[in-house]
């Protein structure tokens, strides 16, 4: 199922923050309802802490990784521009195998793409890290120290990317790994974010998009 879509939310106020959340199965969310997803809730609190924001456009589908989000990006067809860029990609690039120099290029250029997308504003690009799969219910029998381990090496390069480009960089693996095997955190494919997980997230990202919008 493809969970893109592009252009401003119809029926939005005109001085709304225009919202764009870019990724894979991540972001799109899997297994809970759209208003649940990690972009959604986040739109929701912003609105309710009296900062108006239009439903956030996403660029994102199951699956993907570096070279088919930056595919994705290139299919836009409008010139929207955003107040609010959110982006998580990488884990598919992980558990398919590719090669990890690759990802560093690739991410490099979609943050390019996320900063050029936030009006040129590096302050308004906002990076999560990649959750650690491997402490999931899903992963029981595979090896959990080799998983959070390349997990690791891929969000040490994200990391290094994103500050270079002085873009925030907020830290949700550490949520996902206090998690652990608990099956409230996880979806009914025990593997994907549940609602509950979702809202970790926005919690500690809310902040930090409220300072950068002051």
């Amino acid at each position: 199922m493809i969970c893109s879509s592009f252009g401003f939310a119809q029926n939005q106020k005109p001085d709304s923050l225009h919202y764009l959340a870019l990724g894979d199965s991540y972001t799109a969310g899997r297994y809970v309802d759209r208003s649940q997803s990690f972009p959604y809730q986040l739109a929701a609190k912003l609105n309710s802490k009296h900062i108006a924001t239009a439903q956030p456009v996403l660029i994102a589908q199951n699956g993907w990784r570096t070279d088919e989000l930056i595919n994705g990006i290139k299919q836009q067809t409008d010139n929207a521009r955003y107040d609010l860029v959110t982006l998580l990609i990488g884990v598919n690039n992980q558990y398919q195998k590719k090669d990890i120099e690759t990802y560093r290029k690739e991410f490099a250029e979609i943050l390019n793409s996320a900063i050029f997308l936030a009006k040129g504003n590096q302050k308004h690009v906002f990076v999560l890290s990649i959750p650690d799969w491997g402490v999931t219910p899903f992963a029981n029998g595979r090896n959990r120290e080799n998983i959070a381990a390349e997990i690791d090496a891929y969000n040490a390069i994200n990391k290094e990317v994103t500050k270079a480009a002085g873009a925030n960089y907020i830290n949700i693996t550490e949520l996902s790994r206090a998690a652990s095997d608990d099956k409230e955190y996880v979806t009914t494919d025990n593997l994907h974010p549940s609602a509950k997980m979702y809202k970790w997230w926005v919690d500690r990202l809310y902040s930090r998009v409220a300072a950068s919008l002051k």
